[in-house]
């Protein structure tokens, strides 16, 4: 029985006939209509986010199964947490909180193409991935909360793998979100004022020596880069090393 693919990326539950999937499925004499449906109902929980799909149908009986892949473990976090990027200088500035039943959440979602053999290892995984965007767990920066799993912490939750949470939980993790966020506000705040004061000091110095200085005083690195861009290179130029001179112009080649 020969068989035909059809693959598309599609927002999680707004499959429609129009392009990529409708023209592609037409010549294949499917009901598009309801594959359009089952896809949808397949991908609602992945709202907002950019799904893999793979439509598969058998050219003799028209008959088609739907296979649908998962966004990245970063995708899930940032809808889980309802954020839209995860944080520049995650060891200093957190963006949002998540509850451990979300992280199972996630781990669940992912677990075909997570390595971790077991749910604990799986959680393991997407709170690394949490740590690296600067998402706290529980309250908690991830790789504090890493070390309390290993010490037995939330073993009932992951055993039985619990995903729901209260109404009162949900509005906590969007009170502590807020709260969050004006602690990075205010933290960026008083980081522009000091790297302003030292620029303003350093004034006429070369900006290599600039950088130097906003680094020793723990300037974060998107700081310093907004503050003090990069100098626009001339087309052709080969590429110059902060506080070094420019290369001398080429003598004219002998004729």
């Amino acid at each position: 029985m020969a068989k035909q693919t059809v693959e598309a990326l599609i927002e999680g539950g707004k499959a429609t006939a129009a392009p990529p999937l409708g023209p592609a499925l037409g010549p294949l004499g499917v009901n598009i209509g309801q594959v359009v449906a089952d896809i949808n109902k397949k991908t609602a929980s992945f709202k907002g986010m950019q799904v893999p799909v793979k439509v598969v149908v058998d050219s003799d009986t028209k008959e088609y199964s739907i296979s649908v892949g998962t966004p990245p473990a970063s995708a899930l976090i940032k809808s889980e947490a309802k954020i839209e990027k995860g944080s520049g200088n995650p060891k200093m500035d957190k963006v949002a909180d998540l509850k451990i039943e979300q992280v199972i959440k996630i781990a669940k979602m992912k677990e075909d193409s997570l390595l971790g053999k077991t749910t604990k290892e799986k959680v393991r995984e997407i709170i690394g991935t949490c740590n690296s965007m600067g998402v706290m767990v529980e309250g908690k920066p991830a790789v504090e909360t890493l070390k309390d799993i290993e010490n037995g912490a939330f073993a009932k939750e992951i055993a039985e793998e619990k995903t729901e949470l209260s109404a009162e939980e949900l509005k906590e993790l969007e009170e502590e979100k807020k709260r969050l966020e004006e602690e990075m506000k205010e933290r960026r705040e008083e980081f522009l004022a000091k790297a302003n004061e030292i620029i303003g000091q350093m004034k006429g110095k070369e900006r290599g020596q600039i950088k130097a200085k906003l680094v020793e005083a723990g300037i974060p690195t998107p700081i310093i880069d907004e503050l003090l861009p990069e100098e626009e290179k001339k087309e052709g130029a080969a590429p110059q090393k902060e506080g070094e001179k420019p290369a001398e112009s080429s003598k004219e080649e002998k004729k």
